[in-house]
C-alpha cells in the first residue's frame, strides 16, 4: 500500500498537481501552483488576489483566498468571506460540469450573502444577483467557462455586475 502524501507539518495532503479548476492530475504532470494556505491578507489584498484568480479562470484557488480571510479575519466579517468562498466553489463545480453541485453552491453562497452589508468595495447585492442568475443558467444546461463567467467583485476586470 502506498504511503499517503504529507505536508511539511506531517498532515495528509495530496502532492498531486492540480489543474486550474483544482482537479487532481497524475503525478509528474504539469499543473497549476497551489494557493498557499493560511495567508493573512488585508481585505483589499484578499479582494485583489481573489479577483486576479477569478479573472484567470481559477475559482477553486480564489475560494482558498476567501477561506483564508474567513478563518483569519474578524468574526463579524465571516459571513461575507464564507459566502464569497461558496460562490467561488459553485463556479468551480459549474465549470467542471457538475450542474447540481454548482447550482446548489451558487445558491447557498447567494443566500449566505443576502443581507450582508457591503464592505471592502465588494458589490454584495450584485454578486447575489449574479450567483442566482448563473445558478439558473447552470440548471438549464449552460456550459460554463470559469474565466468568462468570473464576476467583478467591485473592481478588477471581472464581469461587471448590474
Amino acid at each position: 500500500m502506498k504511503a499517503r502524501d504529507r505536508d511539511d507539518e506531517g498532515r495528509a495532503r495530496s502532492a498531486r498537481p492540480r489543474d486550474g479548476l483544482g482537479r487532481p492530475l497524475p503525478y509528474g504532470a504539469p499543473g497549476v501552483g497551489r494557493q498557499p494556505e493560511g495567508v493573512v491578507r488585508t481585505p483589499a489584498g484578499t479582494v485583489a488576489e481573489a479577483q486576479r484568480l477569478l479573472d484567470d479562470g481559477m475559482p477553486f484557488h480564489a475560494h482558498e483566498v476567501f477561506e483564508d480571510a474567513w478563518k483569519s479575519g474578524p468574526a463579524v466579517e465571516a459571513p461575507l468571506w464564507r459566502g464569497l468562498a461558496q460562490l467561488a466553489v459553485g463556479l468551480t463545480h459549474a465549470a467542471r460540469g457538475n450542474t447540481v453541485g454548482g447550482a446548489r453552491l451558487l445558491r447557498r453562497g447567494a443566500e449566505g450573502l443576502a443581507g450582508v452589508e457591503p464592505a471592502h468595495g465588494i458589490d454584495v447585492a450584485g454578486l447575489v444577483r449574479w450567483a442566482r442568475e448563473l445558478a439558473d443558467r447552470v440548471e438549464a444546461g449552460t456550459v460554463v467557462d470559469a474565466a468568462r463567467e468570473a464576476p467583478g467583485l467591485g473592481g478588477g476586470r471581472g464581469r461587471r455586475l448590474e
